[in-house]
């Protein structure tokens, strides 16, 4: 999900006083973050936003949170999470069972940082993450920011370079203890954009969401990420939130081949690195974990995903695709022509499913659509946030669902 512009404006209002600061990495970061530098500039405003994401208020909550709670002590209550890997279409584990991933968002990492309010986004303990497991959750999405994660000089070092990648660090350990599947995701990156459906047109930090990756600081995010968790084969990465190129330009050959190659795209002044570049930079760095890849159109378009499918040495690709009651593709005639011949043929994880309805009658068609093709899908999000403007999965952190959260809890316990 991405936000709407209110939320936009007031960060943009946080980090015009920074403006022209260095982007220089801090401490053991800055080696990863010395990826060439590229030049900004304008392009004219294209298409007018189609997709919303996380509230206004989630940049006002919980400023009292700050940092998360790394030093708790686990206290595990379950087998550990599989080491994943595709075979075929299907998602298996160590012994060759297969497994799907079923699970919830738990947003924060991508914003909090850069806002200078902490790393998450209300509790991420123990107690916070076993209310998660309770609802027969076995995945948990983590956004990230690229830009907190390198530690560049505009973050809060509170909140930046080696105490943001300890604190999740730390939160995946607690997940793990929990035997739930960790997700690690880039969301917010650097770049100034100012095309269609551009989010904070007015800064290149990372503020909002942006139509691809940057050739500058992603493909050194993900060594880094891909370095730090590749002796846990449990952790999963998805490499990029939702790429929309497509609405940077009319022309989706040209945006196609942007999500895969990356470089000079149309629309886009910063160098783009495309999904092989990070796909490459990750198993360069040793890492042979699960790699969730989405499409376009805020990963809702998968129909050349199979004719793009960046080339994976390792063999360990998935699909990854989003899907909200708002989105073009959200019918059944829809998925079972765009997506069924992409599920026939790789693992298919839905990684974000929601509404903004605060009901739950759009998910339970999308739930049962998924369930009989044998795919994965997580909820967005596990954050107290308004249901109709998050949309919002709960009302508490123990686990109290709003009246969309019911419908996801209730099939996850209904399928033990």
């Amino acid at each position: 999900m991405r936000a709407p512009p209110r939320l936009y404006a007031l960060v943009a209002a946080a980090v015009l006083s920074v403006v022209g600061t260095a982007l220089v990495p801090t401490g053991a970061t800055a080696s990863a973050a010395s990826a060439s530098a590229t030049t900004t500039a304008s392009v004219a405003p294209a298409d007018a936003p189609s997709k919303r994401s996380m509230p206004s208020k989630a940049s006002k909550a919980s400023k009292a949170s700050k940092a998360s709670k790394a030093t708790e002590p686990l206290r595990p209550n379950a087998a550990a999470p599989p080491k994943l890997r595709a075979s075929g279409n299907k998602l298996v584990d160590e012994n060759g069972t297969t497994r799907r991933l079923l699970g919830v968002n738990r947003s924060g990492g991508e914003f909090m940082c850069v806002q200078g309010y902490g790393i998450f986004d209300g509790p991420v303990d123990d107690a916070s993450v076993k209310a998660i497991a309770d609802w027969k959750v076995n995945a948990v999405r983590i956004p990230l920011n690229e830009e907190c994660w390198l530690g560049l000089s505009h973050i809060d070092p509170a909140y930046g370079g080696t105490n943001y990648i300890a604190a999740v660090k730390a939160l995946v350990a607690r997940l793990e203890a929990h035997g739930i599947t960790p997700i690690v995701e880039l969301h917010w990156s650097h770049g100034t954009y100012t095309g269609g459906d551009s989010h904070c047109p007015d800064t290149a930090y990372a503020t909002c969401q942006k139509p691809m990756p940057n050739a500058q600081y992603t493909p050194a995010f993900w060594t880094s990420v891909a370095q730090t968790f590749k002796s846990d084969q449990a952790v999963v990465f998805d490499l990029f939130n939702e790429p929309f190129p497509d609405r940077a330009t009319s022309d989706l050959t040209a945006a196609w081949k942007c999500w895969r190659d990356g470089g000079s795209c149309p629309g886009i002044d910063f160098q783009v690195a495309g999904m092989q570049t990070l796909l490459n930079a990750i198993r360069a760095a040793g890492a042979k974990n699960l790699v969730l890849i989405p499409g376009v159109a805020y990963s809702n378009d998968l129909r050349q995903w199979l004719t793009y499918k960046p080339n994976d040495p390792a063999g360990n690709l998935a699909a990854a695709w989003h899907t909200y009651n708002f989105n073009t593709c959200s019918s059944e005639s829809c998925f079972n022509e765009q997506l069924a011949p992409v599920i026939a043929q790789v693992p298919f994880v839905a990684g974000e499913i929601g509404e903004n309805t605060c009901s739950h009658g759009y998910i339970d068609r999308v739930m049962a659509w998924l369930d009989a093709k044998g795919a994965s899908y997580l909820g967005w999000a596990w954050n107290t946030w308004d249901c109709s403007s998050g949309p919002s999965l709960i009302s508490d952190y123990n686990g109290t669902p709003t009246n969309f959260g019911v419908g996801l809890r209730d099939h996850l316990k209904g399928m033990q």
